[in-house]
């Protein structure tokens, strides 16, 4: 017990030492980035076109676009860059908005490193190299202005909430997320799976669904259809011209309906497949996995080597602009690597015998 809290207060040394390093980087690069490299507009202007027109009084979605297009983004997004365009002298100062995406780049990287050392998952020097060769994020935070970064902010917040249990408010958070952009559905299966084990379903309903409903009141008042419709549409079309994931396929096939239902339904039964084999067990407790997480997921050196090669070619694939056919092979390699790593590593929640419960109760 003594050699594993040593070990345990070591590692919080060196997270804070990488923390306070990261920091002052960070501090020290973005505002100079933002001197040297103007920003890259893509989807800025359109934002604060949109919100425009809430800001002067239009709750009817159908009625509310932008420069790239119909406003698709939930209640969430359109109050928090209504805020941006007030601050900004109605989306003009673009400098003031990087600063601010630049302070949220600096907060999100708090928060990550905050649930990485309360889950003591890997080295505190793997994040060093994933930070400092993570272009793309910079550039999508300081430079393009995306809401992305927004979302994410909410997200990792609710998962640090969830290690420490705090359900109520990480469900508050996430739902915040969701309502910021779509796409963070895709993390909800999992929170799905914990609210569920945890609360039954009864209780899970209200905490997911409480949030994006208030949020989305005045609009689902004036219009509910053109709300639902715009802010959660799933059958929106991508254009092949920004596709990262799928260069190597031809345009027709990236394109047609069945291959996007196909997808879903290989995603769909991917889930269901982890559910029945590796997400769950009898005894339904989740306690022992919060409480212990560096118990079951301590990982060997040749491991980490095999992480970080992972994350080095992934990183390199999304910063390839434009995508090529290599670089989207290598995205999928990286991607069946990882899965395949899930799928063969432990079941998330361990079968207790005689000989785990008495180790756990050692260790208490």
């Amino acid at each position: 017990m003594a050699v594993l809290k040593k070990r345990v207060k070591t590692k919080a040394k060196h997270f804070d030492l990488l923390l306070l390093v990261q920091w002052a980087k960070e501090l020290l690069f973005d505002p100079t980035k933002t001197w040297i490299i103007a920003d890259t507009e893509i989807d800025w202007e359109a934002y604060m076109e949109e919100v425009e027109g809430v800001i002067n009084g239009t709750y009817d979605y159908a009625h509310l676009k932008g420069g790239t297009g119909p406003l698709v983004y939930p209640a969430g997004f359109v109050y928090i860059f209504a805020g941006l365009y007030y601050i900004t002298g109605h989306g003009t100062d673009i400098k003031t908005a990087q600063y601010i995406f630049a302070a949220l780049y600096i907060i999100t990287l708090l928060c990550i490193f905050a649930i990485y050392q309360e889950t003591a998952t890997v080295p505190p020097y793997v994040f060093f190299f994933m930070c400092c060769a993570s272009y793309r994020i910079h550039s999508i935070y300081v430079l393009r202005l995306f809401n992305d970064p927004v979302a994410m902010i909410f997200l990792y917040l609710a998962v640090y909430s969830f290690v420490f249990q705090w359900w109520n408010v990480g469900c508050l958070l996430f739902s915040m997320a969701v309502s910021v952009k779509m796409n963070i559905l895709l993390f909800a299966p999992g929170l799905l799976l914990l609210l569920l084990k945890s609360f039954g379903v009864w209780w899970t309903i209200p905490r997911l669904a409480l949030c994006a409903l208030i949020l989305g009141l005045p609009f689902l008042l004036d219009n509910p259809v053109s709300y639902i419709s715009l802010a959660f549409n799933f059958g929106r079309q991508f254009l092949f011209q920004w596709t990262v994931n799928w260069r190597f396929l031809p345009e027709w096939l990236f394109l047609n309906r069945y291959f996007h239902v196909g997808l879903l339904v290989c995603h769909l039964v991917t889930l269901r497949l982890f559910y029945l084999f590796k997400w769950r067990r009898k005894s339904e407790s989740l306690q022992c996995y919060f409480r212990h997480p560096f118990q079951r997921h301590s990982l060997k050196a040749n491991h980490i080597l095999w992480k970080v090669l992972v994350l080095g070619v992934v990183e390199l694939c999304w910063n390839t602009y434009p995508s090529t056919i290599l670089s989207s092979m290598a995205l999928h390699v990286c991607h069946a690597v990882i899965l395949g790593g899930l799928w063969l590593g432990d079941s998330l929640f361990e079968e207790k015998t005689d000989e785990t419960v008495g180790r756990e109760s050692k260790i208490e």
